[in-house]
């Protein structure tokens, strides 16, 4: 019976019984690749179920960045490179107009109202060199094209040159004004003053030439080399009560050209008609050109520096309106007042919640403005809206087509409706 359980060996002899159900697997000594991690045959973002789920997708493609993160500054040497014949022209004319009033200057000779003709003259020689600059600047995309960096590029540098400049006009004002004091007072009573001062005269029937080179070289820069357009354009701004007093063209609408020729032609008649520089006369054009020199430049440095300040210029520049359209804007009858109301009186419109203006540089503002709907529109009607107030603020306050206006409103209409509130 025990033999019957046991196989028979093929071989002749007994097998060895096993209690286990597998066979004997022999370990490689080679070194092994391990393929962790990877797939076989084709991957899954590739099959129909993928396709089908759209659950592994490729990213779209990124569009480039709409602004640069910066643009290249030109050099000096890449900015004479650039200039054309006649911005060469303007640039040694500047040479010229500098030396010019320079002579005024020394020619002086104690005379304060010939140093007050002098002051001005330097103010058209910079103003001038501004305008020379910033034609050359143009010839470069840094000049005009938004980056990063420079989000308006560099046109702002333009009304901080401007500033400058303004600054210069109160100071040398204040300057005027300090001399013409002290000589005064100098000469009340019988006190002596420590250093003689001796006063300019021109002989009767001759001509002043310090006083003719300062009407030549001012006609010169204002019409010549049309520098004076840009210098009008920058008045503009701080002085609108001009427009009702000098006229829209010409000279006359830069009160710095209309200053320097008026006493410059006042100083060259005076020897003609024989009349004598009198020391009260010399001080009193003196007296003249410092104030002026100090209102027009207080005037024209509070206008650049709320534009420097991201602000506006105007008397309810920036300001933020809230309430229904019978509250409305408490103030005068200003251009921004204007504006609002006229927004206001569109039918669709129910009030003007909100509306802010500034000025980036002299051809460049923006105005951002949040209106409340009477009722609700489709979209097409909101798109003619917003063009519509685009063109309220851009005709009222842009001066509109036709009408010699250069400065750019950029305008951003934020729109809610009633039943939202």
């Amino acid at each position: 019976m025990a033999s019957e359980d046991v196989p028979a060996d093929t071989n002749g002899g007994a097998a060895a019984a096993s209690p286990f159900n597998f066979q004997t697997q022999f370990i490689s000594t080679s070194p092994v690749k391990s393929n962790i991690g990877q797939r076989r045959g084709h991957k899954y973002k590739h099959s129909s179920i993928s396709a089908q789920h759209q659950i592994f997708q490729e990213p779209p493609p990124r569009p480039p960045p709409v602004l640069p993160a910066s643009l290249p500054v030109p050099t000096f040497k890449e900015a004479w490179a650039s200039m054309q014949k006649d911005q060469k022209a303007r640039l040694w004319w500047c040479c010229c107009h500098a030396a010019v009033a320079v002579y005024v200057f020394f020619s002086a000779e104690g005379s304060l109202a010939m140093t007050a003709l002098s002051h001005l003259v330097f103010f058209d020689v910079g103003s001038a060199a501004v305008c020379v600059a910033v034609d050359v600047f143009g010839n470069f995309e840094v000049w005009r094209r938004s980056s990063i960096r420079h989000p308006f590029g560099l046109q702002r540098a333009e009304v901080l040159a401007g500033f400058a400049m303004s600054v210069f006009l109160v100071f040398g004002g204040f300057d005027l004004l300090s001399h013409n004091l002290k000589h005064v007072l100098e000469s009340v009573g019988e006190h002596a003053p420590h250093h003689p001062h001796h006063h300019r005269l021109v002989n009767p029937g001759t001509v002043d030439m310090a006083s003719l080179a300062a009407v030549v070289s001012t006609l010169v820069s204002a019409y010549g080399l049309r520098n004076h357009g840009r210098i009008r354009r920058v008045m503009r701004v701080p002085l609108p009560y001009l427009s009702s007093l000098l006229p829209g063209t010409g000279i006359l609408a830069n009160p710095f050209h209309f200053l320097t020729l008026c006493f410059a032609f006042l100083m060259i008649l005076l020897p003609l008609l024989s009349v004598t520089y009198f020391v009260w006369l010399d001080r009193v054009i003196c007296a003249a050109i410092a104030i002026s020199m100090f209102v027009l430049g207080t005037r024209l440095a509070i206008a650049q520096g709320l534009m420097l300040l991201m602000s506006y210029s105007g008397q309810d520049g920036s300001r933020e309106v809230k309430g229904k359209k019978e509250g409305g804007l408490d103030g005068g009858d200003t251009d921004v007042s204007a504006v609002v109301r006229e927004i206001e009186a569109e039918p669709n419109i129910a009030r003007v919640e909100e509306a802010q203006f500034w000025q980036v540089h002299y051809g460049l503002a923006m105005a951002n403005l949040k209106v409340c709907l009477a009722r609700s529109l489709d979209d097409s009607t909101v798109s003619q809206l917003r063009t519509r107030v685009a063109r309220v603020v851009q005709n009222r306050l842009g001066e509109g087509y036709g009408r010699g206006g250069s400065l750019r409103w950029e305008v951003t209409v934020q729109i809610s409706s009633t039943s939202g509130n």
